[in-house]
């Protein structure tokens, strides 16, 4: 199924239709370049959000705009050709999601506003200045900050005390990556726990190095945010559950999906945010005047019915504090 077409089912199905990208003069022009790949289920609901938020606020598709919207997953060969064609396509703003998103955007221009949500420490990124004044032509709502670390891995210890080893799954070349794995590293020491970075950028890699890091007893994983292990979350949970490895996640998606527990944010809640930027900016507001926005609510999301498979017992305070239980 081509871009469009599955971008139209999309809207239709959230009550709009999908306008072809017209050249009128009073149809302003709207591009996006998710970190996502197109087949996501987890996208439906995210640029269903995105749009009913624009309708609230007047803005009816067709009629006052169009949105070309590009899927390039965790493939950087294929987010930058992306984002090279939109650029090219002179949008008005630009809607994006992940960091490797925004990065090549911000390769391609430095005029078109950019409106960017699930981007992790913009600022240590170098995607920014400072939260309070951009300063360029980025600006949006940040995801998750180097202190949500230490939760993450507080977490892991919490659910599964007799974790020794504290497995991290990441992206080596994503520079959030690098910044959360020093964060991790002092965390776990104080909670005697060594730790041990598996570096991966596919697949096969993911498998090899939870299988390896599997063969060494009280170990337990924390995923970290990137569209990498997002793509591959099944994979992920697949293997954690089976080699009876406790893992973290920071989406709640992994969890309903079988994965154990994950503290992070709701994406859904970031794309109306998104959205009421993009019509601040299409009214005139330059993005380096309006402050880069961090969460204000997180969830505790808990699978009893993994926690029983891997053998743990959840305290009860963690399940008082969870904001959702899947029993």
């Amino acid at each position: 199924m081509r871009r469009r077409e599955f971008v139209g089912i999309l809207i239709t199905a959230a009550g709009w239709s999908f306008g072809t990208w017209a050249q009128t003069s009073r149809r302003r022009k709207i591009g996006a370049l998710l970190g996502v790949p197109e087949g996501d289920p987890e996208v439906r609901p995210r640029i269903a959000a995105f749009l009913s938020k624009l309708q609230e606020m007047g803005w009816k598709e067709g009629r006052d705009y169009n949105i070309d919207v590009r899927f390039g997953g965790s493939d950087a060969g294929r987010v930058r050709a992306y984002a090279k064609e939109l650029v090219a396509s002179s949008p008005e703003v630009i809607l994006s999601q992940s960091n490797l998103a925004l990065a090549s955007l911000l390769q391609e221009t430095r005029d078109i506003p950019i409106v960017f949500t699930v981007v992790g420490d913009p600022v240590g990124s170098g995607f920014i200045k400072s939260l309070a004044r951009p300063g360029g032509n980025a600006t949006g709502f940040t995801s998750f900050e180097p202190p949500l670390v230490q939760k993450w891995v507080q977490s892991l210890k919490q659910i599964a005390p007799r974790t020794e080893h504290a497995g991290i799954l990441l992206h080596p070349e994503t520079i959030t990556n690098g910044i959360y794995l020093q964060v991790a590293k002092e965390t776990s020491a104080t909670l005697g726990m060594a730790v041990t970075a598996l570096g991966v950028h596919n697949a096969s890699e993911i498998e090899r190095a939870i299988n390896e890091f599997a063969r060494q007893p009280n170990g337990g994983i924390v995923v970290f945010p990137n569209p990498i292990t997002n793509e591959h979350r099944e994979l992920i949970i697949g293997l954690t559950t089976r080699l009876r490895i406790p893992a973290v996640y920071a989406f709640g998606y992994f969890v309903s999906g079988g994965g154990l527990m994950s503290y992070g944010i709701d994406v859904v809640e970031l794309y109306k945010r998104a959205a009421i930027y993009v019509d601040r900016i299409l009214k005139g507001e330059k993005p380096s005047e309006l402050p880069v926005q961090q969460p204000d609510k997180f969830e505790l999301i808990i699978n009893l019915k993994t926690a029983k498979a891997l053998g743990l017992a959840v305290p009860p305070n963690l399940i008082v504090a969870a904001d959702q239980v899947i029993e």
